[in-house]
């Protein structure tokens, strides 16, 4: 088979070690050089918060975060960070909280320093969103990517139980959109498929103890590495369903994530093979790629369906045609208003797939 292909690899500096949050984000300051310190993080990390701030030259500090980046928030922020001439972000939270500072950067031309307390892997990524009027606004920048990735498994004790495995399938939620995205190419379906194979026994153990720190290295591991392959391979027809979603009816992030991907892969998978293939092997029960993401969401006691997530059935013609002009052309599997409607009926009532 010959081979054609063009992969961008995106430069980082992964720092991972369990309990060593504090030290390491402290060496990422020094790294840049940075003298005046943007802090922006969630309020429940105050103890993390406050002692990196002890250590580092911290200039102001921002606790206001919400889901899908709200743009007045995302103004206060910028504003604030040119106010007090800050040179560099350090970031403590989930997807919000880095996606806040993915703005600031943006906007503000500073490096970022993500210390991320979930699974959710946007610290691995050169996109970002802000939501305004009622519509989540994506895009591809690379001043957007953090300089430097903090990544402590301990962070992540933290995390409910469920909020765990929907933020773990969250990341697989990157893995298999990758294998479809635009620019997905054989590198970053390697990184996607090991990702994979870290990711489902990660969570299965992660259910079974939440105690249990080598299942939390090894989910963060997989959710690292799917972040990179999602990155390389661009956005594919699930996260444009997930944007929509969030960003017009202010669905919970991770939840919906966990629920969609499942829908999407039984949508795609008759007309990915390899892909299907790739899913299925990581799986490892016998499964398709889709009965067996059904099946381990029902294992780690995952939402189940968009309903309980809130959405309301009526609500599905409208996203539906929201979702519509944005999927990807590249997707395996043409798509129409029609079948859109459908998957998101199946979504809605959790239905199973095959």
């Amino acid at each position: 088979m010959t081979l054609s292909f063009d992969h961008t690899t995106h430069g980082q500096r992964v720092l991972f070690g369990t309990n060593a949050a504090i030290a390491n984000a402290v060496a990422a300051v020094q790294g840049l050089g940075a003298k005046r310190v943007l802090l922006i993080a969630d309020t429940f990390a105050m103890a993390l918060c406050d002692a990196i701030a002890e250590r580092t030259p911290v200039v102001a500090r921002v606790h206001e975060i919400v889901q899908h980046v709200p743009v007045e928030n995302a103004t206060r922020t910028v504003a604030l960070a040119r106010e007090h001439q800050a040179d560099a972000v350090v970031t403590i939270g989930g997807g919000s909280s880095i996606g806040l500072a993915k703005i600031v950067a943006r906007d503000a031309h500073l490096p970022i320093v993500a210390v991320p307390t979930t699974f959710a892997g946007s610290e691995a990524t050169n996109v970002w969103g802000v939501t305004e009027r009622g519509r989540k606004t994506t895009g591809v920048d690379d001043k957007v990517l953090p300089k430097v990735i903090v990544h402590d498994a301990s962070l992540m004790a933290s995390l409910p139980g469920q909020l765990a495995v929907s933020s773990g399938l969250n990341a697989v939620a990157h893995a298999v959109d990758g294998f479809w995205a635009p620019r997905h190419d054989p590198i970053n379906k390697a990184m996607a498929s090991e990702g994979l194979h870290a990711l489902f026994p990660g969570l299965r153990a992660l259910h079974a103890d939440p105690d249990d720190i080598g299942a939390r290295e090894q989910t963060l591991y997989g959710a690292y590495l799917a972040a990179v392959a999602f990155a390389s391979a661009g956005s594919g027809m699930h996260h444009k369903i997930c944007h929509a979603l969030g960003g017009t009816y202010n669905m919970p992030h991770a939840e919906t994530h966990s629920v969609v991907i499942g829908y999407v892969t039984a949508f795609n998978a008759p007309y990915a093979a390899d892909a299907a293939e790739r899913i299925a092997a990581a799986i490892g029960d016998g499964r398709t790629a889709a009965a067996g993401i059904h099946a381990l969401r029902q294992e780690v006691e995952a939402p189940m369906s968009l309903r309980e997530l809130g959405l309301k059935e009526e609500a599905i013609p409208e996203a539906a045609g929201i979702i519509l002009p944005a999927v990807p052309p590249s997707n395996p599997r043409p798509v129409t208003r029609a079948a859109l409607e459908a998957l998101l009926r199946a979504a809605w009532a959790g239905d199973a797939v095959e």
